[in-house]
């Protein structure tokens, strides 16, 4: 079987657009989802552990099964390993980028890492939407930064009018290409979006924890208006649509449906079965903005072989969804792949010493 992989997911953003809070509002939420954090500096984080640790190097508990880590960029390969060492037991590990490096030099240097046990867990650049055109003339590399992201969090959306956030949405669109583009106030995304949370055990899926209670309305920038928006208190909206199949997909079928991946479809999750493509393996698949891997693993013994997976976005189609996987299904004995067929899934395995390059 396949060793489950850490996401590695970078958060990205300019002074004061909120990602200090989106990062608290993780590590409140985290609940039985133990969550790696590696910042350059613990100053603003709102955890008073973190406030007394100080020094790059240091590594805090935090308590709640979390724990965080003080680098700089030099040493993220070496923190990578500590904090992905078995005994952490971490689900998820986040990287603030400010002050640490580019965005872009941190995607590379988590792509290129040789650390098996980690997965790239996708870009994520937070912008204030009060602010973003002050930004823009601020940092003009704002316009290199939003082509790369997976998915942007526009935040502070309670601060703007209607058509303000509009066309904040329509400058974001144009620089971000095909990134997911979500609107947040006070950094409160679902942490669903970026990785799988643990229930704990004895609690039921999505009741609202201890943590959602007493920080629900928190603010950790200090900035509420106190004007009643709605949107101030609850978590942006996307949308998880689960699809199982008996029948096999057809590789080259599914890769049109990947490689085309519609606007609004931010991580794919679950498990393939591409019949007699390999009738051995089953492929377990993870996509997150642009990136792609597929893991094969044999089947359990006994289990039903199914196609289960789980597609997760902003303003995505489920319908339609729906429909163009169904159409992945191979249509009877005339449709089976041929030799070739899964060339390009294999692209998207990681290869190991053992294993030969995929022709």
């Amino acid at each position: 079987m396949t060793t489950q992989q850490i996401p590695v997911v970078v958060l990205a953003g300019f002074l004061g657009a909120g990602k200090t809070t989106l990062l608290n509002h993780l590590l409140r939420s985290s609940r039985g989802t133990r969550i790696g954090v590696m910042v350059n500096d613990f100053g603003d984080i709102g955890i008073d552990a973190m406030r007394i640790a100080g020094q790059v190097g240091s590594t805090v508990s935090l308590g709640n099964g979390c724990l965080c880590c003080a680098v700089d960029a030099s040493e993220l390969d070496e923190y990578l390993e500590v904090l992905t060492r078995p005994e952490s037991r971490l689900d998820v590990i986040v990287i603030e980028a400010s002050g640490l490096a580019e965005p872009q030099e941190l995607v590379r240097m988590v792509l290129a890492s040789e650390n098996e046990r980690i997965v790239y867990g996708g870009l994520v650049q937070v912008v204030d939407a009060a602010e973003f055109s002050a930004t823009r003339e601020r940092h003009p590399e704002t316009d290199r930064h939003l082509p790369i992201a997976d998915l942007v969090v526009v935040n502070k959306t309670d601060r703007v009018s209607g058509p303000e956030l509009l066309a904040v949405h329509e400058t974001v669109g144009a620089l971000a290409g095909k990134a997911v583009v979500v609107d947040a106030t006070h950094g409160r995304i679902d942490p669903e979006l970026l990785f799988d949370r643990v229930v704990p055990e004895g609690e039921i899926e999505g009741q609202m924890s201890i943590e959602d209670i007493l920080y629900g309305d928190g603010d950790d920038d200090g900035d509420a208006d106190g004007d009643g928006d709605p949107r101030a208190h609850t978590h942006t909206s996307y949308e998880t649509v689960s699809l199982t199949a008996a029948t096999p997909l057809h590789p080259r079928r599914l890769m049109a449906f990947l490689d085309a991946r519609p606007e609004g479809l931010y991580r794919i999750k679950g498990f393939v079965d591409f019949g007699a493509a390999d009738p051995d393996n089953r492929y377990a698949v993870h996509a997150v903005g642009r990136f792609l891997r597929f893991y094969p693993e044999r089947w359990p013994a006994g289990e039903e072989r199914l196609t289960q997976l789980v597609l997760i976005g902003s303003g995505v189609d489920a319908a339609g969804l729906r429909k163009e996987l169904a159409e992945c299904g191979q249509n009877g004995p005339q449709d089976a792949p041929d030799e070739h067929s899964m060339w390009g899934v294999l692209r998207y395995v990681q290869q190991t010493e053992e294993e030969p390059e995929a022709p």
